[in-house]
């Protein structure tokens, strides 16, 4: 079933099953690798919102959460401008940081939040992300732990947003 959002059609891409089997993916990469550890989740506001809780969710184990506002996006198009709106609240030094993602493309999200991060020397970061667009990703770190990689196309639903609406759909859509 299409959907309109503002003066766009969006078709159904991945359903909330899918989206649900990525993330149980993701949270079991992430347990094998911090058995006996507690990481700190830092979810990247707004897109992130859903994955995050539904990481935390299936996270079995301690762990801490915090999050950090940053946006690049205009429309349908990456501005490939970081701005920073709230920056990060919680002790980070000496500590194991996962910093989650809705979706990466371009990179460059992830290279403000690492020079953000690095000047309070957390003990380790790694990146997750529900989706990752790798024929758009430029970037040099790497990205630790991908729910689904996608084409370079425009999607909303499950926290990710056309000027501000459609985060609140179970699913994920993609533009016409």
């Amino acid at each position: 079933m299409e959907i309109t959002i503002h003066d766009k059609t969006f078709v159904p891409f991945i359903d909330r099953y899918q989206l649900d089997k990525a993330v149980a993916n993701m949270v079991a990469q992430i347990q094998r690798d911090y058995v006996g550890r507690t990481p700190l989740f830092i979810g990247v506001l707004n897109g992130s919102i859903l994955v995050m809780a539904d990481i935390l969710k299936k996270y079995q184990g301690n762990c801490e959460v915090s999050f950090v506002k940053l946006s690049s996006y205009q429309g349908t198009q990456s501005t490939e401008t970081v701005k920073k709106l709230i920056g990060l609240q919680t002790e980070i030094y000496n500590r194991d940081v996962i910093v989650v993602e809705d979706i990466v493309d371009t990179g460059n999200t992830v290279e403000t939040i690492e020079q953000l991060l690095k000047t309070h020397q957390p003990k380790s970061v790694k990146y997750a992300t529900l989706f990752l667009k790798p024929e758009a990703y430029h970037g040099a770190i790497p990205i630790d732990y991908v729910g689904i990689e996608i084409e370079n196309k425009f999607i909303v639903g499950y926290g990710l947003d056309y000027d501000e609406l459609g985060r609140n759909l179970p699913d994920v859509y993609q533009l016409k």
